[in-house]
């Protein structure tokens, strides 16, 4: 199929600032300081395990020409969820208005925001929120524990000195909180909101950790399975949407739900379901008519897992611009990936950098129109020209990759620290974090947009954590292939590690790398900072997302992607109320 490029050649040129080529790069072909290449299959950034069949069979697109909505389902069941949503919507507003008691104002906010429906209710929760800052800090374990965490999640400022209330003498608490089953259990999920030199939230989590595993064999069996899933994976670490979905069933368990707050949950959920079907739609199209996997049949053709990606990183159903558009650009990564990895020679890779071969410009001009067109809609959409801003991702990512070929040619194996600084780049974060940052537009200004040159810390924080997933994840396959290429091999050269024991020991430190890197991330929510809270969530929920993507591959008793895939978007929670897709 030819490539169709009638809507993005007549641009108009004021969103063109300048030619969209890469600069002329001194590389120098001796050892260098970068990760080596990695294999053809490798992951090495934001898409799908390379384990990881593609979920569409390949895309067989005889069968996918279009996937589209049915009109009848859109036109009937649609609106009549949406009926519903109003009328429900309306009796959970009295919920708010009647949120006097604090406890159970505080219960009532995590609840919401757990089912995912905070959007619908912004300014309530902030002026609860804002309600919380002000309430006497004299509430029991459980209470205080909660307000922290709603307070810092939500950006709002906190003081872990909170707690000292509640620690002996000797600056340990004190042994007479463990009776306080589901106080410990608030304060678990609080300690993994800690930042950097919050001694007293590590504690809280090593405390809280010991005691809660003792007491797990004397609980009732509803309630260890919910300690079991809060000690395995933290409210915090979660994804977003995947949370909304798996709490929709648990609290539907519960003894006493608020049931106009869960026929909420499952109307809108699946709404969201029906918008992201939608949005799949889209992408497909645009990936079929672009022709690169048609072109460049090395490629990889995995646009839904790309679409998996925006979805935890832009939960709000509000940013759907967002998750189409940065989809489109992770795609292009990872075919851009590809013909680093595994097609060009040494020579076409330097070329390509500049943009210059002949039979790569195919990828060339799908990286410049939809760059472009990204470019030209942040412009429409929120009146900023951002097309250098963008450009420099995409030029950071050619140098870095370019870097790396070198460094495969010399069989050179980085340090730790060498391999993750570079890892970042080539990880594809910058570049999805800079376009979110535009994309969402919100509270950009001209003193925030110069805080991304250099990078802020943030976003590599974020990325590092992504890579160490990604190795995670991906590692023993890649070491089957004889590929030295993530973090796991390089801190065992580092340490001089070849057993198998000792290979789990790495794996373990990696997994400590990822704890500290969160502390460090979790002091962006401590810290005064220009960037807006939007972008800064766009990380968390990046990170978030890695561990999702990954962490099947780490530990086979999770769920896999396909899993989540079909729980997100094609499953709904609901056997009613909810567009099925049609495919002809």
């Amino acid at each position: 199929m030819a490539l169709n490029m009638s809507r993005f050649v007549t641009m108009p040129s004021h969103v063109l600032p300048s030619s969209f080529v890469a600069p002329s790069l001194q590389v120098s072909s001796s050892p260098c300081s970068w990760r080596t290449r990695p294999s053809p299959c490798t992951s090495c950034h934001l898409s799908p395990s390379s384990s990881s069949k593609p979920l569409l069979g390949s895309h067989d697109y005889s069968l996918l020409k279009s996937l589209t909505l049915s009109p009848h389902a859109v036109n009937s069941e649609a609106d009549s969820s949406t009926r519903r949503m109003k009328e429900v919507k309306e009796r959970t507003w009295e919920a708010f208005y009647r949120a006097w008691d604090s406890r159970a104002a505080m219960e009532m906010v995590d609840t919401v925001e757990r089912l995912g429906l905070s959007y619908h209710f912004e300014d309530e929760i902030n002026a609860l929120l804002q309600r919380f800052c002000d309430w006497n800090a004299s509430e029991d374990l459980f209470t205080t524990a909660l307000r922290f965490r709603l307070l810092r999640q939500n950006g709002f400022p906190t003081h872990s000195d909170v707690f000292g209330k509640f620690m002996d003498k000797n600056g340990k608490f004190k042994e007479s909180l463990t009776e306080d089953i589901w106080g410990m259990l608030s304060l678990h999920e609080a300690s993994h909101l800690g930042a950097k030199n919050e001694e007293v939230l590590a504690e809280a989590k090593e405390f809280t950790r010991i005691h809660l595993i003792q007491s797990m064999p004397h609980m009732e069996p509803h309630f260890s399975s919910h300690v079991g899933r809060a000690l395995e994976l933290p409210r915090h670490l979660r994804m977003v949407r995947l949370e909304a979905r798996n709490y929709i069933g648990e609290y539907s368990r519960e003894s006493n739900p608020n049931l106009a707050f869960l026929e909420l949950a499952k109307l809108d959920f699946d709404m969201v379901q029906s918008l992201h079907q939608k949005e799949l739609a889209e992408i497909l199209r645009w990936w079929k008519q672009l022709g690169l996997v048609d072109k460049l049949d090395f490629a990889r053709d995995r646009p839904m897992e790309c679409f998996l990606w925006t979805v935890g990183i832009f939960p709000d159903p509000r940013h759907s611009s967002c998750r189409i558009e940065l989809t489109k650009a992770i795609a292009i990564l990872l075919v851009i990936d590809d013909i680093y990895d595994s097609y060009g020679s040494l020579d076409e890779l330097a070329l390509f950098t500049d943009a210059l071969p002949e039979y790569m410009k195919i990828c060339y001009m799908a990286l410049y129109n939809t760059t472009n067109d990204i470019a030209y809609r942040i412009l429409k959409e929120h009146g900023w020209s951002v097309i250098e801003h963008l450009k420099r991702t995409w030029m950071d990512i050619f140098g870095a990759f370019l870097a790396e070929a070198y460094c495969f040619k010399g069989g050179h194996v980085p340090s730790l620290e060498e391999y993750l600084t570079n890892a970042v780049t080539t990880g594809g974060t910058y570049m999805a974090l800079v376009h979110a940052f535009f994309l969402m537009g919100q509270g950009v200004t001209r003193e925030n947009m110069a805080m991304l040159k250099p990078y802020p810390n943030i976003f590599s924080c974020s990325g590092k954590i992504l890579r160490l997933w990604d190795d995670l994840g991906t590692a023993r396959e890649e070491q089957e292939r004889g590929d030295n290429a993530s973090s796991i091999e390089c801190y065992k050269r580092e340490r001089e590690m070849d057993t198998v024991l000792e290979d789990e020991a790495c794996r373990k430190h990696i997994r400590q790398m990822i704890q500290s890197l969160w502390v460090e991330l979790n002091g962006e929510l401590v810290a005064s900072s220009a960037l807006p809270l939007s972008i800064i969530k766009a990380a968390f929920n990046l990170s978030r997302t890695a561990q999702v993507i990954y962490q099947h591959g780490d530990d086979n008793k999770t769920s896999s992607v396909e899993d989540h895939v079909q729980a997100l978007l094609f499953r709904p929670v609901s056997s009613n109320g909810h567009a099925q897709i049609t495919m002809h």
